[in-house]
């Protein structure tokens, strides 16, 4: 009997171990089918002249991706400018100052906006955001835009990104002792400088998480980008000018137009590219975490 147990433990423990290795490797798996599916192009076209070329015109065998990478990245950090201070000074009043009436009603409102499909994000942008900007902020500005641009999708992209940082941010001020806070009232200090100064420094580590988070999530967002950015293969100059970011570019044109020698692999390299950079924000963000929390002891 003792034989059968320690049989069955052994098994248990060999299958966990083999399971935990599967998940940890799979995104290195997906990152190598990647690579070998893009191999003909990266044997076709120089690596770097793919990512510095703003020639995209399949027909032709040209495939410039610094368009997209651009409009990525303008699309992504206008999301995350305008995400990072509202969320943070919201999970600061929810957890700080607010009464428990107010929190209990405001938590589930903003975790519910998690759930949204984002294809109603989408929606909510063309009938609301792209109006507003076309009407009234491009001529604010002595501009003309349609509307379909990198701010649009940047402020749909901050908006879905809001739950997710805020509901982060809750749980890692949730996790600074109070004791912390009762010793810096004690010692004279208001309730805002305690924030600021304790509570703040305390959870610094899980706040630079919750945006790593939201970071990651625009990065890789699609549908909502792909309705409002405008989809124009041109480098995006002004936050009025429309984008193409990667996501859109491959949730697009996948599927389609599969003859045209070299089109699958291009768009198998940007989801290689994206899932490169998104990799990258996490794993730089990690070393940061471990220098903050080393700092902090």
């Amino acid at each position: 009997m003792h034989l059968i147990r320690g049989l069955q433990d052994k098994l248990a423990r060999i299958s966990m171990l083999a399971l935990a290795l599967f998940a940890g490797l799979l995104v290195f798996l997906m990152a190598f089918g990647l690579f070998l599916r893009s191999r003909p192009i990266l044997d076709s076209i120089p690596l770097m002249e793919l990512l510095l070329s703003s020639s995209w015109h399949p027909l032709k065998g040209e495939f410039g991706l610094f368009p997209f990478l651009t409009g990525t990245v303008w699309v992504t950090g206008v999301s995350i400018v305008i995400a990072v201070p509202f969320s943070l000074l919201c999970a600061m009043y929810l957890a700080e100052y607010a009464p428990v009436s107010i929190r209990e009603w405001v938590k589930p409102l903003v975790d519910l906006l998690a759930g949204i499909p984002s294809v109603v994000y989408g929606i909510c942008g063309v009938l609301i955001i792209i109006p507003l900007i076309k009407d009234h902020l491009a001529p604010l500005f002595g501009s003309f835009s349609t509307g379909y641009s990198v701010l649009a999708g940047g402020v749909v992209l901050a908006v879905m990104v809001f739950p997710i940082i805020i509901h982060v941010c809750l749980e890692v001020f949730a996790s600074v002792p109070y004791e912390v806070r009762e010793a810096s009232l004690a010692l004279g200090a208001t309730r805002w400088q305690t924030t600021k100064k304790v509570v703040l420094r305390k959870a610094m580590p899980g706040i630079l998480a919750a945006f790593v988070l939201g970071l990651s999530r625009a990065f890789g967002e699609t549908m909502a980008v792909l309705m409002v950015a405008g989809n124009v293969a041109r480098v995006p100059r002004s936050l009025l000018d429309p984008a193409y970011p990667l996501p859109a570019l491959i949730a697009n044109n996948y599927g389609e137009m599969m003859s045209v020698p070299l089109y699958d692999s291009a768009l198998l390299l940007a989801s290689l590219l994206l899932l490169v950079v998104v990799l990258f924000f996490n794993v730089l963000s990690r070393l940061v975490l471990i220098r903050i929390e080393r700092g902090i002891q």
